[in-house]
């Protein structure tokens, strides 16, 4: 019997799976616009685990699985708080009895973690504190449909965060330069960092943004203040001030750079509405990819689907 895969961490995927993860979700982009039906997944059911709130998340998931003919099961933060009500350990060996697969949205990317040793199902990182795969991929497959990935340069302005880290980590894994801009304290975690460059990644740190993006592909952010920062929020706002995608910033930017976020976005804090709605950004493309994406990584995990071969 195969070992199970889970999607924990962006370098749970080889630099094939996850191109071959992309050529499946445009193929299933095609069918679905088509509206040519694939029930791959009957008689299966993912258990949603959510600590926090979602809309891109919980219906992409919950979409996708009914589109691949199985069931999704939604358990809200009261439902099983986990690791509170009951240990994490202990949710994942029940879930496993009962589901095909989980996936999970938390605060503590340990609860990931500790879900994946545990659980006999294959467990998909919907969000956590460290990471945000999903997103990654959701990324990979709106910058494929415009340039080829290897040799592209995505540039973060922003903080360090969960999102940062698992396109640092794709970057590393797909032969892509990532760049950071970020004040000081606001870094991506060394463990990332140093996953990268042993992954050969090409990850620098520029603190002046005019001079990150000028040579950039892709330019990105995300919220200053994440959820479970609220507390900080007046002061991650002084320190970003001058981190704002804006038409100010692009202009130090190529032309042919495209700029994304991975939404929700705070209109007027780290990107502007001018540039959020501007024909250059693609980060609607993006969310809308978050469905085909996760689709793939459902056929893949939970269908037995091969990619990357």
């Amino acid at each position: 019997m195969k070992p199970v895969r889970h999607l924990v961490s962006m370098s749970d995927f080889s630099k094939e799976e996850i191109n071959g993860l992309i050529d499946l979700a445009r193929k299933l982009r095609v069918e679905w616009r088509s509206g040519i039906p694939r029930h791959t997944l009957a008689s299966k059911t993912l258990a949603m685990v959510f600590e926090k709130p979602s809309l891109r998340t919980r219906v992409t998931f919950e979409s996708g699985m009914t589109q691949l003919g199985g069931h999704a099961i939604h358990l809200a933060p009261g439902d099983i708080q986990i690791g509170k009500r009951e240990p994490v350990a202990d949710v994942a060996r029940n879930l496993s009895r009962w589901v095909q697969g989980i996936m999970a949205r938390t605060y503590r990317h340990d609860t990931v973690v500790g879900l994946a040793e545990h659980a006999a199902v294959p467990v998909i990182n919907a969000l956590s504190d460290l990471e945000h795969p999903c997103q990654a991929l959701a990324l990979a497959m709106a910058i494929r449909d415009r340039r080829e990935l290897h040799g592209s340069h995505v540039v973060f302005v922003g903080d360090g965060n969960n999102v940062a880290h698992s396109i640092m980590l794709l970057c590393a894994i797909t032969g892509m330069r990532f760049t950071i801009s970020c004040p000081a304290g606001y870094e991506p975690s060394t463990v990332i960092l140093e996953k990268c460059r042993a992954l050969r990644g090409t990850c620098a740190i520029e603190r002046e943004p005019e001079a990150a993006v000028r040579d950039a592909d892709v330019i990105y952010t995300d919220v200053w203040a994440s959820m479970g920062q609220e507390e900080e929020t007046e002061t991650r706002r002084a320190a970003f001030s001058r981190y704002q995608v804006n038409e100010a910033l692009l202009r130090s930017a190529p032309e042919h750079a495209v700029i994304s976020h991975c939404l929700p976005a705070h209109r007027g804090e780290e990107i502007t509405s001018e540039v959020l709605d501007s024909a250059r950004c693609i980060a609607f493309d993006e969310a809308e990819n978050r469905l085909h994406v996760q689709k793939a990584v459902l056929l893949f995990l939970l269908g037995g689907e091969s990619v990357g071969e």
